[in-house]
């Protein structure tokens, strides 16, 4: 079975030839979800539309595309990302008819009429950050008890497989999410992550201290890994963390920021000290965890509004400005949706 993270694909969008390559693959995401005609013609028809628009407004992006579960149902996500001008009226622009590139003026909203959760964030000399997520059923409303989760993961440079790993398991009271590097990058290092995520799952109702000694113990046998794991309980008001390596994880809240502790080490050959942390949440809080392949001198203050948009369109605009482009990377968010962490 290949893991949920080797599903998920980035497509270079610099010529017309590039838009049908991602539309074959969205279709095929569609077809696996068990998408009905109607449907599967709305992935592909979003999928031309945010290609097409990255041609005409920025001459060139990237589109993320990963398969989605909530509740049982399945879906696409696409995440159209440019360095462009940026948007100078979001609002004119999803109006049919306005146009700045001489066209019909429907594609900015087409997409958010099509889609089933829809949302944007641009700034001018930045670029856009374009989200669209369709699903196969009726997933009906987000209660506020629940974690939206936002994820980019992508091999280096290269590989056609990814050394690092992710996982998250929503449980009836908490979210248990986990995030791994495994050492170096290609096969063995993709086996590594693969093996610890799977341990994480297996041992997902015991508190991230116990997971990660599990998964310590687990990749003995493997090159080893940088290790994460973050259980949010949203009853308790409380984040509890156990890291070994050097997987940066930080809470957001409001103008707080503050970097949660991993120690030193190697997950499945030296780890001196497995230990958890506890640190307080809040509704309004954002977790952020990334893998090496990330620079770390990001600063969120530095793009007006992105703390309140949709923890896909955060990860997806950390990628796009700080990927390090060398290594294998991972961004992965959480927040609780339709709350704002300003």
């Amino acid at each position: 079975m290949i893991p949920v993270w080797e599903r998920q694909k980035t497509f270079e969008i610099n010529e017309p030839s590039h838009v049908a390559q991602v539309r074959r693959f969205t279709s095929e995401l569609a077809e696996d979800a068990g998408f009905n005609e109607s449907q599967a013609g709305g992935v592909a028809l979003v999928t031309t539309e945010l290609a097409t628009n990255l041609l005409k407004h920025a001459s060139s992006g990237e589109i993320v595309v990963r398969p989605i579960v909530e509740r049982g149902i399945a879906g696409v996500e696409l995440l159209a990302l440019d360095k462009g001008s940026g948007i100078a009226n979001v609002a004119e622009s999803l109006r049919d008819g306005y146009s700045t590139a001489g066209s019909a003026g429907t594609g900015l909203g087409a997409i958010a009429r099509l889609a089933t959760e829809f949302d944007i964030q641009t700034q001018p000399g930045k670029g856009t950050a374009v989200m669209a997520r369709l699903w196969g059923g009726k997933i009906g409303e987000t209660s506020k008890d629940h974690i939206a989760i936002g994820a980019i993961c992508k091999p280096m440079p290269g590989e056609t497989r990814c050394g690092d790993g992710w996982g998250c398991e929503l449980l009836a009271d908490r979210c248990i999410l986990v995030l791994v590097d495994g050492l170096g990058h290609g096969t063995g290092a993709a086996a590594a992550a693969e093996l610890a995520v799977a341990s994480v799952r297996q041992h997902r109702a015991k508190a991230p201290a116990a997971i990660v000694q599990y998964a310590h113990d687990a990749l003995r046998a493997t090159r080893g890994a940088a290790l994460a794991v973050a259980e949010i309980d949203l009853a308790q008001q409380s984040l509890r963390f156990c890291g070994i390596g050097n997987i940066s994880a930080t809470i957001i809240s409001g103008d707080s920021l503050r970097h949660l502790v991993s120690y030193n080490g190697t997950a499945g050959h030296e780890a001196r000290k497995i230990v958890e942390f506890t640190y307080p949440w809040s509704a309004n809080a954002l977790l952020i965890m990334h893998s090496d392949g990330l620079m770390t001198r990001w600063n969120l203050q530095a793009y007006p509004g992105l703390l309140q948009r949709h923890p896909s369109l955060i990860a997806g605009v950390l990628y796009r400005d700080f990927v390090r482009g060398r290594d294998d990377v991972t961004v992965l968010t959480a927040k609780c949706p339709g709350v704002s962490t300003e």
